[in-house]
């Protein structure tokens, strides 16, 4: 039977820790964290998830500022809004709310936020360094997968890890992470063939493509650990991309879906905004 890693229980013990470390910065540097959130449009999801940050952001004792852009931003007035959160010190992390519209180019976008102040390790300048196994901001959802297996003592080192999903939020990032650590990784996506047979081979699976239940007993050997990066809502109901029910009695451990990755999401992102801004403080800005 395997072990639920219970990512909501850890993430309200980082987000503990996280708001007595904001206590004591505050009475160092004399000021407040300070996130700002750029939200375009009005997706629910993207609403929904903003809605989340804040309310973290709240109980961790770091300000939190949305921007709520009209869908027809343009790009220019957009790039404008960046350069001057990049300026003002009293803003020490940028997050971009994705997706974003289609007329609106979010790799020129992002690469224009000052890589001190990228919370989400999104600038070319933090990708590089985590592909390059740098020191730099890691991507919040990885990361959270990372403190997970940490937390449960699952390593890294000779395991065959598979992500399936290769997006720069989640699947790339998470397969450096990988390899990083020492891990054997194979990257899965929508062209893969025969996937079932790669997927079976895997010690570690990471699943990150928001198909409902599309990783099924066939998908996965006795032992695995299997983590459900997907999310999506079917008829009222939060399904991850793991059937659950069907893999449970396969694996060692696995995330529920809503509470292992979602909450682990969040907190790493009060943990990268505490990054930023402490190391803004201490570079005199």
């Amino acid at each position: 039977m395997a072990v639920l890693l219970d990512g909501k229980a850890l993430a309200a013990d980082i987000r503990a820790e996280i708001r007595l470390q904001v206590q004591s910065d505050i009475a160092r540097f004399g000021t407040t964290p300070h996130l700002v959130v750029i939200l375009i449009g009005d997706d629910p999801a993207s609403q929904s998830y903003v809605r989340g940050k804040e309310n973290a952001c709240l109980k961790a004792g770091i300000r939190s500022t949305v921007l709520r852009e009209s869908q027809t931003i343009s790009e220019e007035a957009l790039l404008q809004i960046i350069d001057r959160l990049n300026a003002d010190p009293g803003v020490h992390g940028i997050l971009l709310q994705l997706p974003i519209p289609r007329n609106l180019n979010a790799d020129r976008i992002i690469s224009r936020i000052d890589v001190r102040k990228d919370v989400d390790g999104f600038t070319p300048e933090n990708v590089a360094a985590l592909a390059g196994g740098k020191p730099g901001m890691v991507p919040c959802t990885p990361l959270g997968v990372m403190r997970l297996l940490e937390k449960y003592s699952i390593g890294i080192q000779g395991k065959h890890c598979v992500v399936v999903g290769r997006s720069p939020i989640v699947g790339k990032p998470m397969a450096w992470l990988f390899l990083k650590d020492n891990g054997t990784v194979t990257i899965c996506h929508s062209k893969t063939t025969d996937l079932p047979s790669i997927t079976r081979q895997a010690d570690i699976l990471v699943v990150a493509v928001g198909q409902p239940g599309m990783i099924t007993e066939e998908h996965v050997k006795n032992g695995a650990v299997v983590i459900d990066v997907g999310i999506s809502k079917i008829n009222d109901e939060i399904r991850g991309d793991v059937d659950f029910d069907a893999v449970f009695p396969l694996a060692s451990h696995i995330t529920p879906v809503p509470g292992g990755v979602g909450p682990m999401t969040i907190a790493c992102l009060l943990e990268n905004t505490l990054k930023c801004y402490r190391r803004l403080m201490e570079s005199g800005r």
